[in-house]
């Protein structure tokens, strides 16, 4: 399927490209992401959302490979394999995770043996929220002691904002980027 709305392509508007700058960690040499440049359609949301996705992946509070886990889970229970290869060839490896674990955040349940305990919270966390909209006293028992209050906050809306991002990914079709990690096939 091709993409419903068309990534902008230059020549941007001077607002448009300073936010695409700026989501783009103010690298000029690197093409905008497709995801970024389909937003650019409203560039006033745009600024927006690269204001938001700033604050949590840069000045978020909970540790990076915590942050991923939940990024990978939702995106991959929303089926967002655009967001989902784009986090697994840049951040992943920066955490470590290695092929296991990103076969689980895609396949796995929260007891896959890939997963730290902390992570199959998160994970339990994540398919609770997409499934529910709310945590079970269980699930909030265990992240309220492994988790500051500012902590909390930050995580269910990192899984928010990651449904937002994948919901704009599905709708409007858009496509791969050719450089980004592939979904990995099931096991068995």
């Amino acid at each position: 399927m091709s993409a419903r709305v068309a990534p902008l392509e230059p020549p941007f508007t001077e607002e448009v490209s300073t936010a695409l700058r700026r989501l783009m960690g103010g690298r000029d040499e690197v093409e905008p992401l497709a995801l970024f440049r389909t937003l650019a359609h409203h560039d006033a949301l745009l600024e927006r959302f690269r204001q938001v996705g700033s604050a949590l992946l840069s000045f978020g509070r909970i540790d990076p490979a915590d942050r991923e886990t939940v990024i990978h889970r939702t995106t991959a229970r929303c089926g967002a394999a655009y967001e989902w290869g784009v986090h697994a060839a840049l951040f992943a490896p920066a955490i470590g995770a290695g092929d296991d674990w990103l076969r689980a955040t895609w396949h796995g349940t929260a007891d896959d043996p890939a997963f730290t305990p902390r992570q199959a919270l998160l994970v339990a966390m994540c398919d609770e929220l997409h499934d529910t909209a709310a945590l079970s006293d269980p699930t909030w028992t265990a992240l309220r002691a492994a988790y500051a209050d500012d902590q909390l906050v930050e995580l269910v809306c990192l899984a928010g904002f990651y449904h937002l991002v994948s919901f704009a990914c599905g709708a409007f079709a858009v496509e791969a980027e050719p450089w980004a990690t592939a979904v990995p096939a099931a096991v068995g």
